[in-house]
């Protein structure tokens, strides 16, 4: 779409210039709402994005104060971290999700694995047999759950071919990014459970059914 458009037309949804004139009542009112609507999300969006900014900000000088007290010193925004008001009324929590996956050599690791099944395929466990299946089966993406492939390493199986194949998983993880979260948290009700505080326009509330 234009960013310029001339006085006295709109432009539609496939480009074209419309007179004022020939456009309906409802559509120049729907127009106007709608545009009024973004405008306001536009600088909600602006003041959650400076919120988050400052939030991190925030915490990491206080980690790195509360540091200080032991002669140590902290960099970055690496770690999960969960804050407390003196009366525990509030809590505010600095979360990090990594997203992580597999390159190449779980290929390897695979292979050695079926070969293990394959010569333990009288003596093992069937429940074995169907971790590793369940380990290596892909979603609708084929995407394989990184989770049960990683359980795979907390079986205690001391074959030489198996220890190859667990070493070849753990070197083939990847981190291919991470995304960081803040949450707010107070307690409410008689119960005293944390209830959070919504900072999206889905959880928020005001809006009665």
């Amino acid at each position: 779409m234009s960013t310029t458009t001339p006085q006295g037309y709109l432009e539609n949804a496939s480009g074209h210039l419309v007179p004022i004139d020939k456009v309906r009542p409802i559509d120049l009112a729907r127009d106007s709402l709608v545009r009024e609507i973004v405008e306001k999300a536009k600088a909600v969006s602006a003041n959650i994005a400076e919120f988050k900014v400052a939030t991190f900000g925030d915490i990491a000088a206080f980690v790195q104060l509360s540091a200080e007290q032991y002669g140590a010193k902290i960099g970055g925004n690496k770690g999960n971290v969960t804050l407390l008001s003196y009366d525990g009324r509030y809590k505010v929590q600095r979360a990090i999700s990594e997203t992580i996956s597999f390159d190449e050599r779980l290929q390897a690791a695979k292979a050695l694995i079926d070969e293990c099944i394959t010569d333990w395929a009288a003596s093992s466990r069937p429940e074995i047999q169907a971790l590793v299946g369940d380990a290596f089966q892909v979603d609708k993406e084929g995407n394989i759950n990184t989770g049960r492939v990683l359980g795979l390493r907390r079986l205690d199986i001391n074959d030489e071919r198996w220890l190859r194949a667990m070493q070849a998983v753990g070197e083939a993880l990847q981190v291919v990014g991470s995304k960081s979260y803040v949450r707010v948290y107070e307690r409410v009700g008689d119960t005293g459970e944390y209830q959070p505080i919504p900072l999206d326009v889905a959880a928020a509330g005001g809006v009665k059914k």
